[in-house]
């Protein structure tokens, strides 16, 4: 079965579709022209305006969108819905959130992700959010992943984000356990 993810990030696709190796569903990106505006209140939202503007393409039969970022509980859970727009880069991103919980003790903090499944016609057909929770690191760690991974924490592991192995990754991140969620109910329903 092959679905469009509603990303235009192709780290994202190569991760999920390492999750999906073993359901016989591969993802794919969609058009070049993938913009879509996120202007939702919440995960749930943003994911939403993605899935509906990928099945506008009618390139499959179905689409998935996730919106996913990073909460830290003593900014008020920022950068929340903004993580990818926190700052211009994924390295200005990393340092903007270092400088922000400099003499922060408290670093509680969790990925979320959220994902929604809608078939071609642009109806919702399935959602669901999932989280992974951690603490914010003093410094980077590890080579592996992208966005805030190196300075993620993963308590149930005792290792940050970026020093897991795709496998182990895949097994405790917020996206790995939304996703298998949303592949166990494709199976069910269209397999």
């Amino acid at each position: 079965m092959l679905v469009t993810l509603a990303t235009s990030n192709p780290h994202k696709v190569e991760e999920i579709n390492t999750i999906a190796k073993n359901f016989d569903i591969e993802f794919v990106l969609p058009d070049d022209n993938f913009d879509p505006v996120e202007n939702g209140d919440n995960f749930i939202d943003n994911a939403v305006c993605k899935v509906l503007e990928a099945s506008k393409s009618g390139k499959t039969e179905l689409y998935l969108a996730d919106d996913s970022g990073l909460c830290v509980e003593e900014l008020n859970n920022e950068p929340g819905i903004y993580s990818a727009r926190y700052a211009p880069t994924p390295n200005e991103r990393i340092e903007k959130l270092l400088k922000n919980m400099r003499g922060i003790e408290n670093r509680s903090a969790k990925f979320v992700c959220a994902m929604v499944v809608a078939n071609k016609k642009g109806e919702i057909i399935y959602k669901v959010q999932s989280e992974c929770k951690g603490r914010i690191m003093y410094e980077r760690k590890g080579s592996n992943g992208f966005g805030y991974d190196p300075i993620f924490f993963v308590e149930e592991l005792n290792k940050g984000m970026a020093e897991l192995s795709q496998d182990e990754k895949c097994t405790v991140s917020h996206r790995g356990k939304a996703l298998r969620q949303v592949l166990e109910w494709l199976r069910n329903e269209f397999c």
